[in-house]
């Protein structure tokens, strides 16, 4: 009899719970899918419209995170979880899981911070701090993502971006770049300096610049330092 009653019991949960774990599976899928066609279609209209590429990567993020919350509400309603209920849970767990990611968050604020006031934008060279040097690829939610001249992928925290000097080396359009030649103490300066000027005219990666020079840098052990200044 007892199992007759647990069987019964079972199958009474089982016609009540399958159908809505089985809807709530579809909502997500479905849901999910939707969120990315969604998400993909900004990422076209913010093309289209122009917007700033280093915005486009953070407004992006930020949709697909709320959209996500919302299904996952959507889903918490059909098993009658109450929304103001599950709002004041994930209120409180979103409290404490903010005291455990302080830090986090501080990269989040410091990211918005960037593309308030934009100290550097996507495709510029930047050097972070002294340390780090590289191509801005994306400025993320909580992230810096850079590629470096010798093809590394750097990711920088913003917290730590905000919290350190911030060099945009090709902030001024072109870049001023110092180089050394040495040569012997019985060569000619002159003709040194004839030779550097015109290989450089001639290099189709160096702009023309009419202040540029060659200059004795240093008189090393073994060589004089010649430099080019712009």
């Amino acid at each position: 009899m007892e199992q007759i009653f647990n069987l019964g019991k079972f199958s009474e949960l089982a016609t009540t719970y399958v159908p809505k774990v089985a809807g709530a599976i579809l909502t997500l899928i479905i849901g999910f899918w939707i969120i990315g066609r969604i998400v993909g279609g900004m990422q076209r209209l913010m093309q289209k419209r122009n917007v700033d590429v280093t915005i486009q990567p953070f407004l992006k993020s930020l949709i697909s995170v709320g959209l996500k919350i919302m299904l996952l509400l959507s889903v918490a309603g059909m098993f009658g979880v109450e929304t103001t209920s599950f709002v004041a849970i994930f209120s409180a767990l979103a409290f404490a899981i903010g005291m455990a990611l302080q830090g986090s968050l501080g990269h989040f604020a410091s990211g918005v911070l960037l593309l308030l006031f934009k100290p550097y934008q996507v495709g510029d060279l930047v050097e972070i701090g002294g340390g780090q040097t590289g191509v801005v690829k994306e400025v993320q939610i909580f992230n810096t993502v850079l590629a470096t001249l010798d093809n590394k992928r750097i990711i920088v925290p913003n917290g730590v971006v905000t919290s350190n000097v911030i060099t945009n080396i090709s902030g001024q359009g072109d870049i001023g770049v110092e180089l050394t030649f040495g040569i012997g103490y019985d060569d000619s300066i002159d003709e040194a300096r004839k030779i550097i000027l015109a290989v450089g005219k001639n290099c189709p990666w160096i702009m023309d610049a009419p202040k540029q020079g060659v200059v004795v840098a240093e008189l090393g052990d073994s060589s004089v330092n010649l430099a080019t200044r712009p």
